[in-house]
């Protein structure tokens, strides 16, 4: 496909969340992640399987096809379409396959399942060396119940990327009044109190997250906050790393 072909057919869709590079210098119009180099993940992932848990237009999927692994699978349920979106712009996996396609990936290393993430161990999917749950946690009404399913199926490492309380809370106040320190706190909401959003059910502090990752049968455990004083909630986020060996 022709650069000019490429941007056209990317240009119908009427929206995207990632920013991914299909290459002859175009990339997709999208906004996250925000800083994927605080992510610190792997630039080799050489015979790796991977999960990827919140796949949406397939940034990470991509990633880690681009990095070596040999099969990713990429899952979602499309639950969460930022509270915003209009029925004409949920465009259910047709930005991953158009992304995939440009890029070359063939179905024998690149799947795709719709499904929600209380279902992935029960669909006879396997185990996986490595485990992508980026920007999910906070959408999840079961989130401990959630971490343990992937923890049973994961081998090596987690990677995982919430919103987190340390830097803002609805209820404290909003931005710069949460929880900071080691403060083991996790806020439920109802309603539409975390962003305007129904799909955000909880968000827990760092220390929380750690600990839960931990709990779930990780063994090492890292956790930092990917910006140290966020000037806007969307960058009020905290990342993961639980590791097995």
């Amino acid at each position: 496909m022709q650069q000019q072909e490429i941007i056209e057919t990317l240009n119908r869709f009427p929206f995207w969340y990632h920013k991914i590079e299909l290459g002859q210098n175009v990339v997709t119009p999208g906004w996250a992640p925000l800083n994927r180099d605080s992510y610190g993940i792997p630039e080799n992932f050489t015979g790796k399987r991977v999960l990827d848990v919140g796949a949406w237009d397939g940034y990470w999927t991509f990633e880690a096809l681009r990095r070596g692994a040999d099969e990713v699978v990429a899952v979602d349920d499309f639950s969460d379409f930022l509270a915003k979106l209009p029925g004409e712009a949920r465009r259910v996996w047709e930005t991953f396959d158009f992304c995939k396609s440009v890029l070359g990936y063939s179905d024998d290393r690149c799947k795709r399942f719709e499904m929600n993430i209380y279902e992935i161990d029960k669909a006879g999917l396997g185990k996986f060396d490595i485990v992508f749950l980026f920007g999910v946690v906070y959408h999840l009404r079961y989130p401990l119940y959630a971490l343990d399913l992937l923890s049973a199926m994961c081998v090596e490492e987690i990677y995982i990327e919430s919103a987190i309380l340390d830097d803002y809370s609805p209820y404290e106040g909003g931005l710069d009044k949460g929880y900071p320190g080691s403060q083991m706190v996790m806020e439920f909401y109802p309603g539409k109190e975390y962003g305007n959003n129904e799909t955000n059910w909880w968000c827990p502090t760092l220390s929380c997250l750690k600990s839960m990752v931990a709990a779930s049968g990780f063994n090492q455990v890292e956790a930092w906050k990917l910006q140290q004083k966020p000037s806007a909630l969307p960058h009020c986020r905290g990342f993961v790393k639980g590791g097995k060996r």
